[in-house]
């Protein structure tokens, strides 16, 4: 995990989201505190455990994407859950340990991309060498046939004539030219392999394919281990495919990477690394919040959800495929809007391990400008790099954008409020003629000014009737 402080983590969340600087100051210090964690003496380690966040903010301000943009720079497995897809143990769904065997295969998953890199290049080499033998019909392992009569070794030295030893010189001349001559063959291969002179070339590979077992949900994690069982046993399939180089190099590839990482390694190294370092973001946590003693029906299995989230977020042991994991020191962060339901109304033991609140604002007029501008990855960038593709060049003028942000913050206080994700909607249909002509009409460039977005968006700003801009 990288060394960065709190106030350069800020930094960094500051490139792609605007505002809601509380939240992004909790996460920071949870995930200071987690490198904090991890230089301490393990006496003192095992007592230290993470001091859990739960966000309350309407929706589209920013609560899943501060939490993704962090687990993406700090190269930490990270997994999204909804908590209204989960039930409580003995009602069909998905149970609540399956969040901690999405986030062992996540973790495995990166584990294993940083292994394929480490082995890239090498693999790259074997698996050009393979892909020559398959253009030449080589065989580098098998010595070339003898012409010659092999008995005649048997014969005693003193036998031997002038001209058999100059048969066997002259022979031996010609085993070193023809292996010179099949060295530069293959090398002038290589260079037209390179050169991508060869891409359209057909070449036959054998490919191995294990069978899929398919099994029906059975509740309690039963079908998890069904599942991995039965695809042990399934035999390995091998058939033999006839495709072009351009495809047969990525086929090789894989395969060449595949026999260079030791899956042992890549399965405990996951492990460890989501122990030490996963993070899993629960959001919609109020939607199984609600209901009292006399709760019946479907509230009865969100209030077993709750009832099954404690043990994991206060720490148990989580039976995995890949072996067993402990979910002491996994950072939950949990998030909901709390518009019916409230804090206050989820079960006291699982309010207890989530010490740190933070609530994140409404978004402004303002902000819906800086979100269209600053972000590295801002939408209006978004679509120019698009409508570029087409050589359309986009403009967005100052007033243009204020315009655009007026628009979606009046929308959002007269109708449902989406947050920023009512910039989507608004952009998608003031650009929507632009990205239908573009590839048909020579269109060069596209100024959006205020006047270009009051005529796109008119009927809009006209009428009360704003539905269709509700996701």
């Amino acid at each position: 995990m990288s060394e960065l402080t709190p106030a350069e983590i800020v930094t960094e969340l500051d490139r792609h989201i605007v505002g809601q600087s509380a939240a992004k100051r909790a996460v920071a210090i949870a995930l200071r505190n987690r490198w904090r964690w991890k230089q301490l003496p393990d006496e003192v380690r095992r007592e230290v455990t993470p001091r859990n966040i739960l966000m309350i903010g309407p929706t589209g301000v920013g609560k899943t994407e501060i939490t993704r943009r962090l687990a993406q720079f700090m190269k930490a497995p990270f997994v999204k859950i909804e908590a209204t897809k989960y039930t409580e143990v003995g009602y069909y769904g998905r149970d609540v340990e399956s969040i901690i065997r999405d986030l062992v295969e996540a973790s495995i998953s990166m584990v294993r991309d940083r292994f394929r890199d480490e082995v890239i290049d090498e693999a790259r080499g074997r698996a050009e060498e393979r892909l020559l033998d398959l253009l030449l019909k080589t065989e580098p392992e098998d010595a070339p046939p003898m012409p010659y009569d092999a008995t005649a070794g048997e014969e005693s030295a003193g036998e031997e004539s002038a001209d058999e030893i100059s048969s066997a010189s002259s022979f031996d001349q010609q085993l070193r030219e023809q292996a010179e001559r099949a060295a530069r063959t293959r090398e002038k291969f290589r260079s037209m392999l390179r050169a991508g002179k060869l891409e359209d070339k057909t070449v036959e590979i054998t490919v191995e394919q294990r069978q899929s077992a398919q099994v029906f949900n059975m509740g309690g994690g039963m079908d998890f281990d069904m599942q991995n069982m039965l695809e042990r046993i399934m035999p390995t399939q091998s058939r033999t495919r006839e495709i072009k180089v351009a495809l047969a190099r990525d086929v090789l590839l894989d395969q060449e990477i595949d026999s260079l990482i030791d899956d042992d390694a890549v399965q405990d190294e996951g492990l460890r690394t989501a122990e030490s370092s996963g993070i899993v973001f629960i959001d919609e946590i109020d939607k199984v919040c609600g209901g009292g003693e006399g709760s019946r029906g479907a509230d009865v299995s969100r209030q077993g959800v709750q009832r099954d989230l404690l043990p994991i977020v206060e720490g148990t042991t989580v039976q995995t495929k890949h072996g067993n994991l402990k979910t002491d020191h996994i950072l939950f962060i949990a998030a909901g809007a709390f518009h019916k339901a409230r804090p206050s109304d989820m079960m006291p033991e699982l309010q207890g391990r989530f010490p740190i609140r933070v609530e994140l604002n409404d978004l402004t007029q303002d902000d819906f400008v800086r979100i269209l501008t600053e972000p590295d990855s801002s939408l209006t960038r978004q679509y120019q790099s698009l409508l570029e593709m087409d050589g359309v060049k986009i403009e967005f003028a100052q007033d243009g954008v204020e315009e655009i942000a007026a628009l979606a913050f009046r929308v959002n206080q007269t109708s449902q409020n989406i947050g920023a994700r009512r910039l989507y909607t608004l952009l998608e249909k003031l650009l929507e003629d632009v990205s239908f002509q573009a590839p048909d009409k020579n269109l060069k460039q596209v100024r959006i000014d205020a006047a270009y977005v009051r005529e796109k968006l008119d009927e809009a700003t006209r009428t009360e009737d704003l539905n269709r801009f509700i996701l």
